[in-house]
């Protein structure tokens, strides 16, 4: 069963959209929506293990930029 995890991310100010649009491009990506309050940008992501999701998180979405930071929170069950 695939890994399916939250990113939570805040951007720097005016990155909002950028961050969005590579974010689509990614094949995990399941979905991703721009939204208010503490957090800019939620990614829905989809990966086959804990590890590879990580890497995903920590080499892909940190390195975009305007990325200030995320907070990462996995589904678990159905």
């Amino acid at each position: 069963m695939p890994i399916r995890a939250f990113i939570l991310i805040e951007a720097s100010a005016g990155k909002g959209k950028e961050i969005l649009s590579i974010l689509q491009g990614l094949e995990e990506t399941v979905q991703v929506d721009r939204v208010t309050g503490p957090f800019d940008v939620i990614c829905l992501l989809e990966s086959d293990s804990l590890d590879s999701l990580g890497d995903l998180v920590k080499k892909r979405v940190h390195e975009i930029p305007g990325v200030k930071r995320t907070m990462t929170c996995l589904r678990f069950g159905k």
